[in-house]
C-alpha cells in the first residue's frame, strides 16, 4: 500500500472516529444532562395545538427540570392564546417556566407570556397591548353601485350580525361590544393573575397601547431585560444545573404554506388596519 493510500486510510478512520464520538455524546448529553425544555411560539397565533403538545411532552418528561417559552407573536385568535396559557398554568404548578420575549410579545402574545413565572424582554420589545378588537368591513354602498343587492334568510336576529353586505345597527354593536368586554375582563384578570399585580393597576395598562420592554419592565409587566441565553443563564442558576444544560426543543416544523398565508395576513392588516399592532383578520374577537 503505497504512502498517499495510507494517508487517506488513517484520515478516514479518524473522521470516522469524531464522528462517532460525537453522535454518541450528543446522545450521552441529551440523554442524561440537565434538560431545560423550549417551546416556542412564533407569529400570528391561530391554532395552539403545537404549543399544547409540546406542552404537556416537558410536564410529563421528568428530564425537563424546566421550560422556556420563547415568543415572538403580535397575537392572533382568543381561543388559542387562551388554550396556550392554561396549559402553561398547568405546566407550573410542576416545573419553573420562565418566558423569553423577541422582538414582539403583544397581545394574545402577553396573555401567553403571563402565565410564566418570570418574563424577560428585550429593551426595544414591543408588547403589551392588553386588549380585544373585531373589525367590519362594509361593502352596502359599493354593492348598490355595481348594482348587485344581496339576499339573506336566516332564522334569528343575530344569526347574520357582522355581515358585510350591511351597516351594523345599534343593539348589534352593543351586543358584540358586550362580548368584547366580557372577554377583555378575562384577559386582565388572567394578567393581573399572573403579574401578581392588583386588578386595579392592570386595568390601568390594559386599554390595548403597546410598551417598550423597558417600559413594561417599570410598569410591572415584565421581570427583566435580557436575552434568551440571559432567561436560560437565569433558569439554570435558579435550578442549580451545573455546566451547560441540554436545550430541548418541541416540535419545530416549517410549513411554507403557513408561511405564506401568515406573510399575506400580516400585510393586509398592516395595510388596512388603522391600528397596526392589533393582528385581526377575521370578524371574530381576537388579541
Amino acid at each position: 500500500m503505497t504512502r498517499i493510500k495510507k494517508a487517506f486510510l488513517v484520515i478516514f478512520i479518524l473522521v470516522g472516529i469524531i464522528f462517532i464520538a460525537s453522535f454518541l455524546t450528543g446522545i450521552i448529553g441529551h440523554g442524561f444532562g440537565d434538560k431545560i425544555g423550549v417551546v416556542e411560539i412564533e407569529g400570528v397565533i391561530a391554532d395552539g395545538k403545537d404549543a399544547m403538545e409540546d406542552i404537556v411532552k416537558f410536564k410529563e418528561d421528568d428530564g425537563i427540570r424546566g421550560v422556556i417559552v420563547r415568543i415572538n407573536s403580535p397575537g392572533g385568535s382568543v381561543g388559542p392564546s387562551q388554550e396556550i396559557h392554561r396549559e402553561l398554568k398547568k405546566l407550573a404548578t410542576k416545573k419553573k417556566v420562565y418566558i423569553s420575549a423577541s422582538s414582539v410579545c403583544a397581545s394574545g402574545g402577553y396573555y401567553i407570556a403571563s402565565a410564566g413565572e418570570k418574563i424577560f424582554a428585550n429593551p426595544s420589545t414591543i408588547t403589551g397591548s392588553i386588549g380585544v378588537i373585531m373589525e367590519q368591513v362594509v361593502a352596502e354602498e359599493l354593492m348598490k353601485k355595481i348594482g348587485i343587492q344581496p339576499n339573506t334568510i336566516k332564522s334569528g336576529k343575530f344569526k347574520d350580525v357582522g355581515s358585510p353586505f350591511r351597516k351594523m345597527q345599534d343593539d348589534e354593536r352593543a351586543y358584540f361590544q358586550q362580548i368584547l368586554d366580557s372577554i377583555h375582563e378575562q384577559f386582565i384578570q388572567d394578567v393581573a393573575e399572573g403579574r401578581k399585580m392588583p386588578i386595579e393597576h392592570a386595568k390601568k395598562l390594559s386599554d390595548g397601547r403597546i410598551y417598550t420592554g423597558s417600559q413594561a419592565k417599570e410598569l410591572g409587566l415584565v421581570d427583566s431585560i435580557g436575552t434568551f441565553y440571559d432567561t436560560v443563564d437565569d433558569m439554570k442558576k435558579t435550578l442549580g444545573i451545573k455546566g451547560k444544560p441540554v436545550l430541548v426543543y418541541g416540535k419545530r416544523p416549517f410549513s411554507l404554506l403557513k408561511w405564506l398565508i401568515s406573510s399575506v395576513t400580516e400585510t393586509i392588516i398592516r395595510q388596512y388596519s388603522s391600528a397596526p399592532m392589533n393582528y385581526n383578520y377575521k370578524f371574530i374577537p381576537n388579541f
